[in-house]
């Protein structure tokens, strides 16, 4: 199966950061966030990637790229630890650029060609879910038992009204889903469970998307009317999440993010506990 990685958006919430550097290179203690869905990507078994980016993306090419002149420097010096570092992933990496910032469901039309006739995965870096198996591996797994469309959802209560917001009922491991309300008042959310940033979505995606890009006007072209489309016609399932889900979307949960993820980390959260207890006692 193959992976999509969608990383064309301007990261307007972490200016002037995202100026120059794409969010999907924040990192978390030594992992970036990009690192960390395409390390989930890996484990899954997915082996072709496609990164849908923008013209002030160009440095997630670079950092992928090889690095020729840095391995021969380290292997003169019997840098192993360094080498290892910047290592090729065995991955066959392909990008795509999105020349206008005209949505989500405009980048995934671009992967059309690329996919052709396969199911296929989507992932937004804002979303990091730190579990085993992985999220992909999960979704993988979940769809070889039932073919569907997958999108993953965990539990909200406090802030439900930021989210798309899914109505639907349990059926063994997971979830029929009949609609997806996007960012609903409190009192009118169908349920607690709301969308992330995962998806595995069957081809005919593509179809449901090439009619509404054809009616779509002006602004933004998303993907949620074709996820409804598909839920009214019992082709869309959810996958609740499992794990330690890490939403770096904004500076502040980036922020708490960061500390979870240095938490559960060997040398961070050496480092973690040395600060608290230095600082907050």
């Amino acid at each position: 199966m193959k992976g999509i990685i969608v990383a064309a958006g301007y990261g307007s919430r972490f200016l002037p950061i995202t100026k120059t550097l794409p969010k999907e290179m924040l990192p978390l203690y030594d992992r970036t966030l990009l690192d960390l869905i395409l390390d989930e990507f890996e484990e899954a078994g997915i082996r072709d990637v496609l990164v849908i980016t923008s013209r002030r993306k160009k440095v997630l090419e670079d950092y992928l790229d090889r690095e020729v002149e840095l391995e021969e420097v380290f292997k003169r010096e019997g840098k192993t630890k360094h080498l290892e570092a910047i290592r090729p992933r065995n991955l066959n990496i392909s990008f795509v650029r999105q020349q206008e910032m005209k949505g989500t469901g405009h980048a995934l039309l671009l992967a059309k060609p690329w996919i052709k006739d396969e199911p296929f995965l989507v992932a937004y870096p804002d979303d990091i879910v730190l579990s085993t198996p992985g999220l992909s591996s999960r979704l993988i797994t979940t769809y070889q038992k039932k073919n569907a469309n997958y999108l993953v959802v965990r539990e909200e209560h406090e802030n439900i009204s930021r989210y798309g917001v899914i109505d639907g009922k349990p059926e063994g491991d997971t979830l029929s889903v009949s609609r997806i309300v996007e960012k609903p008042k409190k009192e009118e959310a169908p349920t607690h469970w709301v969308s992330i940033g995962r998806y595995l979505f069957e081809p005919e995606l593509f179809t449901l998307l090439e009619k509404g890009w054809q009616k779509h006007t002006s602004g933004e072209f998303y993907h949620i009317d074709a996820i409804n489309t598909l839920a009214q016609q019992g082709k869309m399932r959810a996958l609740p999440l499992t794990g330690t889900m890490l939403d770096t979307g904004e500076p502040e949960s980036y922020l708490y993010s960061l500390l979870l993820y240095c938490k559960q980390h060997p040398v961070a959260s050496t480092i973690l506990h040395r600060f608290f207890e230095e600082h907050y006692q």
